[in-house]
């Protein structure tokens, strides 16, 4: 007997095993920040600042304003709780789960070893990690001086900062922080705990563990949404599901409204997975947050149509440059395109668009929540343009 879900039970059981909907504290220290990356498993790094790198976004969704300073020292001093890898982008992780990412280290050593760059720079790989083991850890640049200083230009700026970007897909280097976003290079030995570095985890066990994990921070999904939260392919995923539902880690649903070609999706709740009888939020999320980074999820989950348009030319954006979606409660009711003026200290909304006119009644809301980024981001107003459908009640809102 397959349990059922209706399409909102399935959206607030997503959205409360990532964290959301839960009361925020009054203060957030090293306590709750740590409790919500371990939740989440990843935070996605991403170098766009326009209005906030985006490894904060998430944080300031779920528990509002809070130092960054501190997030910074939790995540970029080495050695801690986090490292970065490549679990599904570029993304912060705790240090424990590392391990879990060696055949993928592997893979990608294998993939390259034939690779024409690889081997004709197979001499400067060896004199990177001779350098790191002498005078690391080193940001790229560092490197990139004393080579033109003792090789000449024929190991330039580039050559360097791919041999370091390779030796870190392989696992052999590590981030050792960063300074003003930069990041620093040192081999894995000398960031990670000797526990972390003896651990070897066979890739069929490795997949196990990370879909459970992908699992509880999603609460509800299908095959791919587990899979694609680290990025896994292959069939080692429907052996690794049928594993985790015959041990009952993942119990079998079926979701009203999510079908694929006129049939039902499987999907599977995670075992922990709680259903609240209600959601009580406003947020602006991330492009990159966990919510709405699988993009056929978001559509499935809210109805919601979502693709980001940084790369897209200004002429051709339908919504603007940096958009968040906006999240009231349990659904996503609008978009926001934001940018951080600095200079001028206002939070200047682009754009504000409603989504078929849902946000109109939550605009004092959003409205208080544009605000609160504001302050958090340490402006004094916020500025609304006059484009977008929601742009004219949020003006109103604000004033």
């Amino acid at each position: 007997m397959v349990d059922s879900m209706s399409a909102a039970q399935a959206r607030r059981t997503a959205l409360a095993a990532q964290g959301i909907g839960r009361p925020r504290p009054a203060t957030v220290g090293s306590r709750q920040l740590n409790s919500l990356i371990d939740r989440l498993g990843v935070l996605q790094i991403d170098s766009v600042n326009v209005f906030e790198r985006s490894h904060y976004l998430p944080v300031f969704a779920r528990l509002g304003a809070y130092d960054r300073s501190l997030l910074d020292r939790l995540l970029l001093a080495p050695p801690g709780r986090y490292v970065e890898y490549l679990p599904h982008v570029a993304c912060f992780l705790p240090v424990d789960a590392w391990p879990l990412f060696r055949w993928r280290m592997a893979a990608y050593r294998e993939k390259h070893a034939s690779a024409p760059w690889v081997q004709a720079n197979g001499e400067m790989l060896d004199w990177l990690r001779a350098e790191l083991a002498e005078r690391g850890p080193l940001a790229a640049r560092e490197i990139e001086h004393d080579a033109n200083v003792r090789r000449g230009p024929w190991w330039g700026w580039s050559d360097i900062k791919e041999g370091l970007e390779h030796l870190f897909w392989w696992g052999e280097v590590a981030t050792a922080g960063r300074t003003r976003f930069e990041r620093r290079y040192a081999l894995a030995e000398q960031v990670l705990p000797r526990e972390v570095l003896d651990v070897h985890i066979a890739k069929e066990h490795a997949f196990r563990e990370l879909l459970a994990r992908a699992a509880a921070a999603h609460g509800v999904g299908t095959a791919r949404d587990f899979a694609d939260y680290y990025r896994l392919r292959g069939p080692g995923v429907g052996v690794a599901l049928r594993e985790l539902e015959d041990d009952g880690v993942l119990v079998p649903v079926q979701v009203d409204g999510w079908h694929q070609g006129g049939r039902p999706l499987q999907a599977w709740r995670h075992r922990d997975a709680g259903t609240p009888r209600r959601i009580e939020t406003t947020a602006l999320l991330s492009p990159f947050d966990p919510v709405v980074w699988e993009r056929s999820r978001t559509e499935r989950l809210f109805g919601f149509h979502y693709r980001i348009e940084i790369y897209t030319p200004a002429p051709k954006r339908v919504f603007g440059y940096y958009v968040l979606p906006v999240l009231v409660d349990d659904q996503l009711v609008g978009r926001v395109d934001l940018k951080s003026d600095r200079r001028a200290g206002i939070l200047r909304v682009q754009a504000a668009w409603s989504e078929d006119g849902r946000a109109e009644p939550h605009a004092e809301r959003i409205a208080a929540q544009l605000r609160d980024a504001a302050m958090w981001q340490g402006l004094d107003a916020v500025s609304v343009e006059p484009r977008g459908t929601l742009a004219p009640r949020l003006t109103l809102a604000l004033s």
